[in-house]
Parts: C-alpha cells; sequence; structure tokens
C-alpha cells in the first residue's frame, strides 16, 4: 500500500514534548486533516494541523501545515508549507525512521504504524540548542 492513502483523512493528534534542557513538559491535542489535492497525483496533498499547546499554566492555539508530495514508489517527500524538505516518509512495510538535518542539532523521527486507525511518530531531537523527545499519537475520527 502506498503511505498517502494510509494518511488521508482527519485524526485526532495528541503529542507529549519533554525538553531535557530545562526539564519541562509541553503537551498539544488537537486534530490534524490530510487532503489530497483532487485527482491530479503530481500535486501536493495538505497537512493542517490545529489545537492547543499547553506548557505549565500557559495555553495556546498551535497549529502547522505541511505538504506531501507523492513519489513514483509510494513514499512521501514532506514539505514545509514554504516549500522545504522537511523529511522523508515511506509507511509501505509499517514503520519508517528517518533523520532531518536541521544544524547544529540532530532530529530523527521513527514513525510505526499501530492499526489500520493509528500510528506513532517519535522525534528525538540532540544538540547544542535542542534536546527533547516528542512523542505524537495519531488516532483516525474520519
Amino acid at each position: 500500500m502506498d503511505t498517502l492513502p494510509l494518511l488521508l483523512g482527519r485524526w485526532r493528534v495528541e503529542r507529549r514534548i519533554v525538553d531535557r534542557l530545562v526539564g519541562d513538559e509541553t503537551v498539544f491535542t488537537g486534530t490534524a486533516t490530510v487532503e489530497a489535492a483532487g485527482d491530479d497525483p503530481e500535486r501536493p496533498a495538505s497537512y493542517v494541523e490545529e489545537g492547543e499547546v499547553v506548557r505549565g499554566s500557559h495555553r495556546a492555539s498551535a497549529g502547522r501545515r505541511l505538504t506531501y508530495h507523492r513519489r513514483a514508489d509510494g513514499s512521501l517527500d514532506v514539505r514545509f508549507a514554504d516549500g522545504r524538505h522537511f523529511v522523508d516518509l515511506d509507511l509501505r512495510t509499517g514503520a519508517w525512521e528517518a533523520r532531518h538535518p536541521c544544524a547544529p542539532d540532530d532530529y530523527l523521527v521513527e514513525t510505526r504504524v499501530l492499526t489500520p486507525t493509528s500510528f506513532v511518530e517519535r522525534w528525538t531531537v540532540r544538540g547544542p540548542a535542542k534536546s527533547y523527545d516528542a512523542e505524537t499519537t495519531y488516532t483516525r475520527v474520519g
């Protein structure tokens, strides 16, 4: 199975970020919607995430936008909204690992499909500027 059809739809997003430099935790709760751009496989699909972030007593709205560009082999080239490459994603075997170069820090992402309606994404970020672990669980809601 190609990666994009697995991701299309609406997802509940629950993210926990543990910052090892300052010793605190941030929680994001919201939704993500992945939509194809019509019938043209050459046009990128969109990822829109919206929700609330909580860090201590601080609460704020948060979100992000990405685009998913299909590759002929069934994997995805994931890009920031401004078109810069973010990370590669290939869930055809149910699991994937990739690195995002963002000097001076190192970003490692591990993604694993748990069931046909859920998957988990784990980021390990280490370097002189950042040191955190983030785990996001996606559960299909539509």
